[in-house]
């Protein structure tokens, strides 16, 4: 029996952890499908408070879990595959083991969606990403792509434009499903052009990373090439939140809704954090804020139920 289970072990759940730790709840630390979370895709970051020179991100996590360690949080390997929810304590099933607790701390993350190349996998953090807000400064004054057609790839090509000397939006149709505003904003700004309609079928690398993208057609089958230092991948998130189906609210993408502005949920004794209810900020500094809000609220409901 645990005081608390926390699934996930990126930003938020770690942050949990450490909070839930120092509160001598001796927290249950299930890692998920993705250890360490998106931050293990990226190479420096540079916004997290604290770091002046920047950090490595699997660095940060590290460093993360260690504090979490310290103060008396466990680690366990695996996915959670099912949960029991209608009654307290808690069940949480990963792999083959099944564990009790009176609270749970829901902090699975999302995850990116890629476009599924070899060459998009192995290039990830150098070159590859899949958040501008993170990785657009490192392309200051050159040329790099947008994979995309919403709302999402429209506003990181725009936000690109900052820094980059280009950006192209590549585009797999003529048509965006992306909201008028935010088609005539990209289209209105000179240092974007438009690539459609084709697929990527390549990214091109060298000795420094990304050198640019080998583009197919969509109509034609027409193969070109495009030479760009970076590419961000812009095709959604998908929260990691299956187990969760039919036991608590989401909203139409799938992701966890808190109460007012909170981390409950509509289960007494089971909290949120992080991606897994964010589809809006998605930064490392935000998902550790709310970890730091559903150890909090996870406290105060233990100590009120006398745990």
């Amino acid at each position: 029996m645990h005081n608390v289970v926390i699934i996930g072990s990126g930003c938020a759940g770690l942050t949990a952890a450490i909070y839930a730790g120092r509160a001598s709840l001796k927290p249950l630390v299930i890692d998920g499908h993705e250890p360490g979370g998106q931050l293990t895709l990226t190479t420096t970051v540079e916004n997290f408070p604290g770091f002046p020179d920047g950090i490595l991100g699997p660095d940060l996590t590290d460093n993360m879990r260690k504090q979490a360690q310290k103060f008396g949080a466990e680690f366990k390997s695996g996915a959670v595959t099912a949960v029991d929810l209608s009654k307290r304590p808690f069940r949480v099933t990963a792999g083959e083991a099944t564990y009790e607790t009176q609270t749970l701390i829901v902090a699975a993350g999302a995850s990116a969606r890629l476009l599924g190349l070899e060459s998009e996998r192995k290039l990830m953090g150098h070159g590859v990403s899949t958040c501008a807000t993170c990785d657009g400064f490192f392309f200051r004054g050159k040329p790099i792509a947008v994979v995309g057609g919403g709302d999402s790839a429209m506003e990181e090509a725009n936000f690109l434009t900052r820094y980059a000397s280009k950006v192209y939006l590549v585009h797999r149709r003529n048509e965006f499903r992306a909201s008028k505003i935010m088609s005539e904003r990209v289209q209105a700004n000179p240092k974007i052009e438009l690539v459609t309609p084709v697929v990527v079928e390549e990214i091109l690398s060298g000795e420094g990373g990304v050198t640019g993208m080998r583009l197919k057609n969509a109509k034609t089958g027409a193969l070109s090439e495009v030479q760009v230092d970076g590419v961000f991948v812009s095709i959604g998130h998908e929260p990691n939140t299956k187990p969760f189906r039919g036991q608590l609210d989401m909203d139409a993408n799938g992701y966890l809704i808190a109460k007012n502005g909170s981390s409950h949920t509509n289960v007494p004794g089971v909290f949120v954090a992080g991606d897994v209810h964010d589809s809006r900020y998605r930064q490392a500094i935000t998902a550790a804020g709310s970890g730091c809000k559903a150890a909090i609220d996870a406290e105060k409901f233990l100590e009120e139920h006398s745990h």
